[in-house]
């Protein structure tokens, strides 16, 4: 067990990195809610300043990649885990996690986007290799009205795609509309037990952000041919499935992984999100809360309870 707080430290405690950034934003993601609320599976060095994005601007730099007044993001390249994040007025990081900020995009913003909006992109993209194109079958999003669902819908729904959002959460239905949801269908239609290896073909493409029973349902409705990009375990990390649908159907399940991606993978990724993620839906998606209640809505978030994406201001 381990007791997290608030507390004043001399910026001669930040780890020496070679760039160091005064940090205007940071963001709340399912593994900050663990990080924060002092459960496992998250942090593996103390004492750790968690957060595991940041956006802010340059303050000093030994790297030539990096200027002082440049506007810069990192976002989950091992930042709450083994080194110190984003949730502090000043972070040193190393400078081949940084990128810096496609113009048209805030610092605010970044931290919209954060981890779970660049996991979205990273998982359209993945499924875009993998021969998802707009014109064909629909794509579900599951746990749409999370942060990984939410920028995912409205990214889909932006290149052309039918999207189908699912969500446990009735409430929420206008809201996932108003993103680009073509149709919402209950996550229980999903995550549902059934006797039989495969379910009707549906589904063209999939952005899973739950895991567990949902993806097993996912998996037995696929078309053939198609894939599944998983990057999430908010509905469990057993997978219950068969190998059916892989030698039947011949689907692709992709594991997305956020944190071992390179600079430049990052700078594609944040290159897209710069011109295929509508800025005006997601700025209708943020929710900012200063650190002084990132304890309580660490909590929100392993409940289920937050919408879309919570911004962290470090300077309220």
């Amino acid at each position: 067990m381990f007791a997290a707080s608030i507390q004043d430290l001399d910026a001669s405690a930040l780890p020496a990195n070679d760039v160091l950034i005064r940090v205007a934003y940071s963001s709340l993601n399912y593994k900050d809610g663990l990080a924060v609320t002092g459960k496992p599976g998250v942090v593996r060095v103390w004492p750790m300043i968690p957060g595991i994005d940041l956006a802010g601007t340059v303050e000093e730099s030994a790297s030539p990649d990096f200027q002082p007044g440049d506007q810069v993001v990192v976002t989950g390249c091992g930042t709450s885990e083994t080194m110190w994040g984003g949730y502090a007025q000043l972070a040193r990081i190393p400078s081949q996690w940084i990128v810096k900020l496609p113009s048209n995009i805030s610092e605010r913003q970044a931290m919209g986007i954060g981890t779970a909006g660049f996991t979205s992109m990273q998982c359209v993209m993945a499924l875009e290799a993998h021969g998802l194109k707009p014109g064909g079958r629909e794509v579900v999003v599951t746990g749409a009205a999370g942060g990984v669902g939410s920028v995912a819908v409205a990214i889909l729904g932006k290149l052309g795609y039918k999207v189908v959002a699912s969500t446990g959460r009735t409430e929420e239905h206008d809201y996932l509309k108003a993103l680009g949801a073509s149709e919402i269908i209950d996550r229980g239609v999903l995550a549902g037990a059934s006797k039989k290896p495969l379910d009707a073909e549906r589904w063209g493409g999939a952005v899973d952000s739950v895991g567990g029973g949902t993806l097993s349902g996912v998996l037995r409705s696929m078309a053939i041919g198609t894939s599944v990009a998983a990057c999430g375990l908010a509905g469990g990390t057993a997978l219950n499935t068969t190998v059916i649908p892989f030698i039947i159907r011949g689907i692709n399940l992709l594991g997305i992984d956020s944190v071992r991606t390179t600079q430049a993978q990052r700078k594609a990724i944040w290159a897209r999100l710069a011109t295929d993620l509508p800025l005006a839906l997601l700025d209708g998606m943020i929710r900012e809360e200063p650190l002084s209640n990132i304890f309580a809505v660490g909590e929100e978030i392993l409940q289920g309870k937050t919408r879309g994406r919570v911004v962290i201001d470090l300077n309220k």
